[in-house]
C-alpha cells in the first residue's frame, strides 16, 4: 500500500470517526465544536502512527532488500575470482607444459654428433648408425663376426635409429635403454648421440650377455634383452 493511499485512508477514517463524534455530541447536547476538535486531534495523532509504522516498515524492507543485494554482489565477486584464479592456475599449466614438450622436441631434434673415431676396413661396407656401430664394437674388444648378432638385434629394438622412442615402455635409443637416462653414465648427450647409446649399448650387453650374439641369442628365444 502507498504512503498516498494509507494517508488517505487514515484521512476517511478521520472523518468517519468525526460524523459519528458529532452526531454523538449533537444527540448527547454537549458542544458540538469542543468534540469536534478533540476528535479532530485523535485522528491526527493515529494518522501521524500509521504514516510512521508504514514509513518504518518500508525503511526495513528497503534495507532487507539493499542487504539481499549487497550480499548477492559479495558472492559474485566471489566466484569471479575463483573463475580467476582458475584460469590463471590452467593457464599457467599449459605454459609449462608447452615449455616441457618445446624442449624435449629441441633435444630430440638436435643434430646428431658424427662420429669422427676410425672406421675398420671391415666395417666399411656398413653406413651411418651401423657403420658407428661396428667400428665401437670392435674398439670394445669384440671381433667383426659379432657384428651381423649386434646388426640383428638392434635392427629389432630400434632400426639403429637414435630417436627410437618406446612410448609405452619409454625405452629410447638405438639399444632401447630403460629408461632411456640409463645412457646418461655414459654422457650427457644420450638423447641425440648415437655412439654414446652405442657406448652404453656394448657395456650392457658385455655385463649381461658377455657377447652381442649371446644377446642376440637370447632375444631370440624371449623376445627381449
Amino acid at each position: 500500500m502507498s504512503r498516498l493511499w494509507s494517508r488517505l485512508g487514515a484521512r476517511t477514517a478521520a472523518v468517519a470517526l468525526l460524523s459519528v463524534g458529532v452526531a454523538g455530541g449533537f444527540y448527547l447536547g454537549e458542544d458540538r465544536e469542543t468534540q469536534q476538535q478533540g476528535l479532530t486531534d485523535k485522528v491526527s495523532v493515529e494518522v501521524d502512527r500509521a504514516d510512521l509504522a508504514y514509513q518504518r516498515e518500508r525503511q526495513a524492507a528497503h534495507q532487507v532488500q539493499f542487504s539481499k543485494q549487497r550480499a548477492a554482489e559479495y558472492q559474485a565477486k566471489l566466484r569471479a575470482k575463483q573463475a580467476a584464479k582458475e584460469a590463471a592456475e590452467r593457464a599457467r599449466q599449459a605454459e609449462a607444459a608447452a615449455a616441457s614438450r618445446k624442449r624435449e622436441r629441441a633435444a630430440a631434434n638436435a643434430a646428431a654428433k658424427p662420429y669422427d673415431g676410425p672406421i675398420p676396413a671391415s666395417c666399411a661396407e656398413y653406413s651411418g648408425n651401423r657403420k658407428t656401430g661396428c667400428a665401437l664394437m670392435i674398439d670394445a674388444g669384440f671381433g667383426i663376426s659379432e657384428f651381423p648378432c649386434l646388426e640383428k638385434l638392434w635392427t629389432k629394438e630400434s632400426g639403429w635409429n637414435h630417436k627410437a622412442s618406446n612410448s609405452s615402455s619409454g625405452a629410447y635409443g638405438i639399444p632401447q635403454s630403460l629408461p632411456g637416462s640409463k645412457m646418461g653414465s655414459v654422457a650427457s648427450d644420450w638423447r641425440t648421440n648415437p655412439a654414446t647409446q652405442i657406448k652404453w649399448g656394448l657395456g650392457y650387453i658385455k655385463g649381461r650377455y658377455k657377447t652381442p650374439c649371446g644377446a642376440w641369442t637370447y632375444f631370440q628365444n624371449n623376445g627381449h634383452y
